[in-house]
């Protein structure tokens, strides 16, 4: 299809989501290759890998969490004049932090889930500032995906106890939104499908997320239209405010009111065949390996009109 064009699938990575990102990687390489030749490229540090060539390829990063997902490899890429599907540099910055990017998304007018961010080491948050969430938390970190580190606590003296032990880092507090969790896929700035997921046990982590048979996923999710049009737009208005592009998956929570609470932006989400955002994108009528090409191809069209720019 597009024999000019090689596509640089960069997979692994040095954080704790390589074993994700490797699954990722395999799977969009193994389907963009119905339409393209595909260079697979595992890296190890934070480096952009030698044999990249800004004049055939166009880089598909399917690196999760640390330099993937922060803006790294984005800014090494448009530094070396590389090509790449995703998100940019400030835009996957931004949605890397939850807490600020549910700033942004609140000031636009969308409902986000209370919360607040602190270090560790550093200072703890307050029982005053504790004590406008609730009594029920969720306790995750603030710069990492994939669940990893994901706490459901009831209770300040149960608090207290994980607050002491936890590790260093950036942790985000949340006050606990409980009733049904739902997930959007973006394409080019416009929403598809709701997922609805349903861990059997209440708890979304990791386990819950990679282990088959833990939950199940209702796609496309049974909400009513109003809901879905508020969820969708909601979608729509953080993706265009966070500086997203080409693609994203972005989570929320709808309670027992059926009131919708934004809880963050995936730039590079999971994408396996039985993945969230494809699963998401089934809703509006594409298949794994049609996703994959969704992807990338707003790349090679940023190409095509620069090469035409610079032409004419």
């Amino acid at each position: 299809m597009n024999d000019d064009v090689r596509i640089a699938v960069i997979l692994g990575g040095p954080s704790e989501e390589r074993e994700v990102s490797l699954a990722t990687g395999k799977a969009v390489a193994e389907a963009l290759r119905q339409n393209f030749e595909v260079d697979l490229f595992d890296i190890q540090n934070e480096a952009l890998p030698p044999g990249l060539d800004p004049e055939r390829h166009i880089v598909f990063s399917a690196l999760h969490g640390r330099f993937g997902e922060d803006g790294g490899i984005q800014s090494q890429l448009e530094a070396a004049g590389i090509a790449y599907a995703g998100t940019g540099p400030e835009g996957s910055r931004l949605c890397f932090a939850k807490e600020e990017t549910k700033a942004k998304v609140e000031a636009v007018g969308v409902r986000v889930a209370p919360g607040l961010s602190f270090q560790v080491p550093g200072s703890l948050p307050g029982s005053e500032q504790i004590s406008r969430l609730g009594s029920s938390f969720v306790l995750k970190p603030d710069r990492q995906g994939s669940s990893i580190d994901l706490f459901m606590i009831d209770g300040l003296e149960n608090l207290s106890t994980v607050l002491d032990d936890l590790k260093p880092g950036h942790w985000l507090l949340e006050k606990r939104i409980r009733g049904r969790e739902l997930t959007v896929g973006m394409l080019r700035g416009k929403s598809l499908g709701l997922v609805e997921i349903r861990p059997h046990d209440g708890i979304y982590d990791y386990c819950h997320k990679y282990t088959k048979g833990l939950t199940e996923y209702i796609f496309p999710a049974r909400v009513e239209p109003a809901v879905e049009s508020e969820i969708r737009r909601a979608a729509e208005l953080a993706y265009a405010v966070c500086g997203c592009r080409d693609f994203a998956r972005i989570d929320f929570m709808l309670n027992d009111k059926e009131e919708s609470y934004f809880l963050e932006i995936n730039t590079m989400p999971g994408l396996t065949a039985t993945s969230l955002l494809p699963m998401s994108a089934s809703c509006a009528g594409y298949d794994f390996p049609q996703l994959a090409l969704e992807l990338v191809m707003p790349a090679r069209q940023r190409i095509l009109s620069t090469t035409a720019t610079v032409e004419s």
